[in-house]
C-alpha cells in the first residue's frame, strides 16, 4: 500500500535521472499524468506514454529529458503532504528561484504551473516544486 502516489512518482524520476536512465515506469492515474502534462508542456520531460505493464495494470512511461548529459530536472521537491497539506491564494502561491523554476498547484480549474494560475486568478494546493 502506497500512502503518497505522487510523492513515489517525483522519487522514481530523481532515482532514475541520478542513474540517468532515459525513461522511467510508474502506477498510472489521473493526478499523475495531469502533474506529468503540466511538466511536459514546461519543457522538463520529453513525455509520456500510458501503456500495460505485465500484471495488466496501466503504468505510465515517462521519458526523460537531459541537456548536454546532465538531467533538464535539477530539484524535485513535494510541498504539500499527506501528513501536511499546503494551500495557497493566488497572491501567496510560491515563486521557485526567482522564477526560474516553477511550482505545481491543484486549483479547481485543474492541475497547472504557478504562472498559469496567476493568470486564471486561482489558487489551490501547492503539489510539488520544480527547478
Amino acid at each position: 500500500m502506497m500512502n503518497d502516489p505522487l510523492g513515489d512518482m517525483l522519487t522514481r524520476i530523481r532515482n532514475a535521472q541520478m542513474r540517468g536512465k532515459s525513461t522511467v515506469r510508474t502506477p498510472a492515474s489521473k493526478l499523475r499524468a495531469w502533474v506529468l502534462d503540466v511538466l511536459k508542456d514546461e519543457g522538463y520531460i520529453r513525455g509520456y506514454d500510458k501503456v500495460a505493464a505485465a500484471n495488466g495494470q496501466p503504468e505510465l512511461e515517462i521519458s526523460l529529458k537531459y541537456f548536454e548529459g546532465t538531467p533538464v530536472i535539477r530539484e524535485l521537491k513535494r510541498v504539500s503532504k499527506p501528513g501536511r497539506r499546503v494551500y495557497a491564494s493566488v497572491q501567496e502561491i510560491p515563486s521557485v528561484r526567482n522564477g526560474l523554476g516553477l511550482s505545481i498547484v491543484s486549483t479547481p480549474k485543474g492541475v497547472m504551473s504557478d504562472a498559469a494560475a496567476r493568470t486564471a486568478n486561482v489558487g489551490g494546493e501547492v503539489l510539488c516544486t520544480v527547478f
